[in-house]
């Protein structure tokens, strides 16, 4: 099955359109010759348009006279930039863009500025490309299903390989979902090429979600700081033995890293130095972490002995810079060895600087050599100022304001909100629905409703705010549609939802980077299949919809699990290229386009697995 899954031709079109193209119709981001990008909207009924990207902060657009919405901003150093547009002071994203920040609360669209001359670190070259898999596992410290990411070096599926690998645990900043290393920090790319270059070691990567409890109805009682924890014991207890038992890892301190960006670095050196039996390469990008670990600051001879790789990243304009110097400084009193690097340049906390810190690290880590020589050539921690940025209860208040759960399941119904005090009317706009619904406001400014039909289906839906599609902001699901994309509501009492799975084998989404012909993602299930099941997405679609939206892998898993199917292979695209057209195969096809929402499609598609793939 390991090899079938290497043979299916799949690609990821996500990450291989840059939205900085010029196209035949007007395009949304243009990057000119001078550095500079040129941002257009259209909406001819707008008052005030904005636009708010990461190298420029907030800018106002102007107005033609067929309402088409203009500014040039910059120039700006290549790289990939969060963005959005503000239009009558509500945050949307870029209709037009494919490429969007995965993330629990803000919705952002991605900008790729290219270089000129040369290439960037992240740059998708004609190297070999390893393998993206998405995982379902079921933690027994959470109580549920959880999800994870995991990178396959280009050569684990070589046939008949046999080759062990080291495993790099990567976790993801605060509100960050475990897409945003793959999608946004483009880790697999980074590595991908440094491989190729002989700069750094072959390794799986896996991209845990650094806010596990948010999956669950109701969070475990002892959750402490961000979850904090819950997820050490998740990924130690659960995530951990599931990779080691369906990967061929190397299972020992020398050959597991930890580390993560923000929260995820401070979840990782937390969870690392507190299990330096397990792990003996850390890495903190934009963070720190707590001062009072037991048996790690005042036994240093022994704790440096256990630790390959101690390092640490931080922008002397990020707003953790202070509190994260502070620990440098810390770690040096107490004779705990660790490597330190700044930026002055990549806007602070920021995206930018997670790439150039995994580029920096991925040539040190599993290479002790390396490790060792960049170990005794580290400098103290750079002095203190007296000015610089502290992370204070004010500054957590500042980024992180008191959340509006939407949507909200109760046991009268869903209940949708947005808080859009300056709009005049937000309507629910939804499938299942021909007509938006309106939304009350309340004195705070935030308007909701409650959807009581139709209250275990998954749907896609958005608010309409005085006659603009907005997505979510509270609903960290996201349609992965072409245009415009729909928030999708996911509820946990869905029979197929991660929150009622339960304890039960899964198969895995395989996303193969090499073929970049065939929009494809490819299921493989547990168990060998003679049934092929070809899911063709939708003309707004994109080869994620049938997973993302319609559940495929999760509602599979459930019926095989239940003994009401048998094992099958579902591809999302209508090629049987790779070996799947042999004649033992049966061969089904489901078209979303005979379907008109997504509730009739996976109902189609459960009937299918019942009704022609029986048990």
């Amino acid at each position: 099955m390991k090899s079938l899954c290497f043979a299916i031709c799949m690609a990821l079109c996500l990450c291989a359109t840059s939205s900085c193209t010029q196209e035949k119709t007007q395009p949304s981001t243009v990057c000119n010759d001078d550095g500079t990008v040129t941002f257009y909207y259209s909406n001819p009924n707008a008052k005030d348009v904005q636009v708010d990207v990461q190298f420029a902060g907030r800018n106002p657009m102007q107005r033609d006279e067929n309402g088409l919405w203009t500014v040039t901003l910059g120039p700006a150093a290549p790289d990939m930039y969060p963005y959005c547009f503000v239009v009558d002071g509500i945050s949307v994203m870029d209709p037009q863009n494919p490429l969007y920040f995965p993330n629990e609360g803000f919705k952002n669209s991605l900008l790729e500025i290219p270089a000129k001359t040369g290439s960037l670190v992240h740059d998708i070259k004609d190297v070999p490309h390893g393998q993206v898999e998405y995982i379902h596992y079921y933690s027994k410290s959470l109580g549920g299903t959880n999800n994870a990411i995991v990178y396959l070096p280009p050569s684990y599926y070589n046939n008949g390989s046999t080759e062990q690998y080291p495993v790099f645990y990567l976790i993801s900043g605060t509100t960050d979902t475990e897409e945003v290393y793959y999608k946004v920090g483009r880790m697999n790319y980074i590595l991908d090429n440094l491989v190729a270059e002989g700069k750094a070691k072959e390794m799986i990567i896996v991209l845990p979600y650094g806010n596990p409890t948010k999956l669950l109805p109701t969070p475990p009682t002892d959750m402490m700081g961000f979850g904090m924890d819950v997820f050490g014991k998740d990924l130690v207890n659960d995530l951990m033995p599931y990779v080691e038992s369906h990967y061929r890892t190397i299972n020992d301190s020398d050959h597991r890293g930890i580390g993560g960006f923000s929260r995820g670095g401070n979840q990782g050196l937390s969870c690392g130095l507190t299990n330096l039996d397990k792990f003996s390469y850390l890495c903190s990008y934009s963070s720190f972490t707590s001062t009072t670990l037991p048996n790690v600051y005042d036994n240093a001879g022994d704790t440096n002995s256990k630790i390959h790789l101690f390092w640490l990243g931080v922008g002397t304009d990020d707003f953790l810079y202070g509190t994260a110097r502070d620990y440098m400084e810390f770690l040096d009193k107490k004779g705990i060895r660790s490597v330190k690097e700044y930026t002055h340049d990549k806007y602070g906390h920021t995206w930018m600087n997670a790439k150039y810190f995994l580029d920096k690290t991925f040539r040190l880590l599993f290479n002790p050599e390396a490790s060792e020589e960049a170990m005794k050539n580290s400098q103290p921690a750079l002095a203190a100022t007296g000015k610089e940025q502290a992370f204070t209860p004010s500054v957590m208040a500042r980024l992180f304001p008191r959340p509006i759960i939407s949507p909200d399941f109760g046991s009268d119904g869903i209940t949708f909100r947005m808080k859009a005090p300056d709009a005049q009317e937000v309507q629910l706009q939804t499938e299942l629905k021909e007509k938006p619904l309106a939304m009350q406001k309340d004195e705070e400014g935030v308007w909701s409703i409650t959807l009581k039909e139709n209250a275990t289906d998954v749907f896609k839906y958005c608010f309409l705010v005085d006659g603009i599609q907005v997505a979510d902001p509270s609903n960290m699901y996201l349609s992965p549609d072409k245009g415009f994309k729909f928030s999708v509501c996911n509820n946990p009492a869905n029979p197929y939802s991660l929150a009622t799975l339960g304890d039960i084998p899964h198969g895995k989404v395989c996303y193969d980077l090499n073929d970049k012909m065939n929009n494809a993602k490819y299921y493989p299930p547990t168990g060998n299949s003679k049934f092929l099941i070809r899911l063709i997405y939708g003309k707004e679609d994109t080869s994620e919809s049938w997973f993302k939206v319609g559940g495929a892998n999760n509602i599979a898993d459930k019926l095989l699990a239940d003994g009401k199917t048998q094992p099958c292979i579902m591809v999302t695209n209508a090629s049987t290229k790779g070996g799947l057209n042999n004649a033992d195969m049966k061969v089904y096809t489901l078209k979303a386009s005979d379907y008109k929402t997504w509730p009739e499609r996976r109902k189609a598609l459960e009937q299918l697995l019942l009704d022609k793939i029986q048990k």
